[in-house]
């Protein structure tokens, strides 16, 4: 895995500026100075067409360390109303062809300007653009992407001021090894337990069915509140005025219409997670993979709960009661043994969050890349694939575990 990120001051100057400028500060940032132009969108959710002022911003080439099969960006902004973000991806094939740009994400903190969306239907032949992430089509032929660039475009209301401002783009780069199982790794630390909020999925069921069929589908978002609040933050009254106040945790109920894909149909696209949770005052978002639960233990230690991806059969994580194509959950702590503590939002209330899992079960769901479904057909796995959500000026401790599973 190669993660890299455009974060300083430094990074922003090195990339091509079309109509855009370096914000400086605390969290330097890009924005937009002087549009080149207009251009024209078509709301593919709402079928209206509007007029918007443009910048672009083009980072330098990013050499994979590892030549990947996969390709996953995230981002950090700011949009007020008015405003937003495309981020789009363009990698160069080990044999040295280039891939087209490809959309990522079309992206706002608020769903009224445009409807929040990722782009179906991109493909070379060689690679496909699956929701959030850029696939090798066939990896063993041993094609693979070498390099990338990532583009950034920043929309505006004609002659408006307000612009949006992107603090943090990453990209990630994965070799995804075929594996159904995976090496067992031994537990590394002392019993650790940080103290996540506890937020149920179930509650919210048949709640706001526009966002993804309603709370039984919520598990990213729910997943992502709870860390939100870990750090201290959370939606002001305000910005929980439409919920309907006999919900319990509006919040929840926020975090969803927050980071709903509405081509996805879903609330779990992985980068709009992550970009939700940067919206908050003073957090960073990042989607990255790990390479085992000492990765986790370390981050655990460091106080940094993890959000990971995973699919199983209920056979295959004891205690679940549920069996999953796909689910989030956040790891909270690991036991003396080493076992896995995680709040599971597929539980029936809030009290009910609190699970602990086997080491062994926890860590080989999240970690392998195929699996059997129910019907014994082959399926894929997250190959462990997981949300990071942490201070935008982490302790030197928290910098510390960060860079030991490659984040900065």
């Amino acid at each position: 895995m190669d993660n890299h990120a455009w974060t300083t001051e430094a990074d922003w100057r090195g990339g091509t500026a079309e109509g855009t400028r370096v914000a400086p500060g605390a969290r330097p940032g890009v924005t937009i100075a002087a549009p080149p132009g207009t251009t024209t969108y078509r709301d593919p959710h709402t079928g209206t067409t509007g007029t918007w002022e443009y910048a672009r911003w083009t980072s330098p080439v990013h050499r994979l360390s590892v030549p990947a099969t996969e390709v996953i960006a995230s981002w950090n902004a700011h949009t007020p109303a008015g405003t937003w973000i495309q981020v789009e991806v363009r990698g160069t094939y080990s044999d040295g062809t280039a891939t087209p740009w490809y959309v990522l994400g079309r992206w706002a903190a608020g769903d009224r300007d445009v409807k929040r969306t990722s782009v179906d239907g991109q493909s070379d032949g060689r690679s496909t653009v699956w929701t959030d992430t850029l696939s090798v089509d066939d990896p063993g032929s041993g094609l693979r992407l070498a390099s990338c660039r990532l583009r950034l475009t920043l929309y505006r209301k004609p002659g408006g001021t307000a612009s949006p401002t992107v603090w943090r783009l990453g990209v990630m780069g994965s070799d995804v090894p075929g594996r159904f199982t995976v090496p067992a790794s031994a537990p590394a630390g002392p019993a650790r337990e940080l103290p996540v909020p506890r937020y149920s999925q179930e509650i919210h069921a048949g709640q706001y069915p526009e966002y993804d069929n309603g709370g039984e589908a919520w598990c990213s978002p729910t997943s992502s509140q709870m860390i939100i609040e870990y750090w201290g933050r959370r939606p002001t009254e305000e910005q929980l005025a439409w919920v309907d106040p006999s919900y319990a945790d509006p919040q929840v109920c926020h975090a969803a219409r927050s980071t709903y894909d509405h081509q996805y149909n879903g609330c779990g696209n992985w980068p709009f997670n992550a970009a939700y949770a940067a919206t908050y005052d003073g957090l960073q978002g990042v989607v990255t993979r790990l390479g085992s639960l000492t990765d986790l233990e370390t981050l655990i230690a460091a106080g940094i709960p993890v959000i990971t991806s995973q699919s199983f059969l209920a056979s295959e994580l004891t205690g679940a009661g549920y069996g999953t194509a796909g689910h989030l959950m956040t790891v909270i702590g690991f036991t003396a043994g080493g076992d896995v503590i995680a709040n599971d939002p597929a539980s029936p209330d809030n009290a009910a969050v609190r699970r602990v899992y086997k080491r062994r079960e926890f860590e080989n769901i999240w970690l392998r890349t195929k699996r059997y479904n129910a019907s014994g057909a082959v399926a894929s796995g997250s190959g462990g694939v997981c949300y990071l959500y942490f201070p935008a000026q982490p302790t030197a401790r928290q910098r510390k575990a960060l860079a030991a599973v490659g984040v900065r």
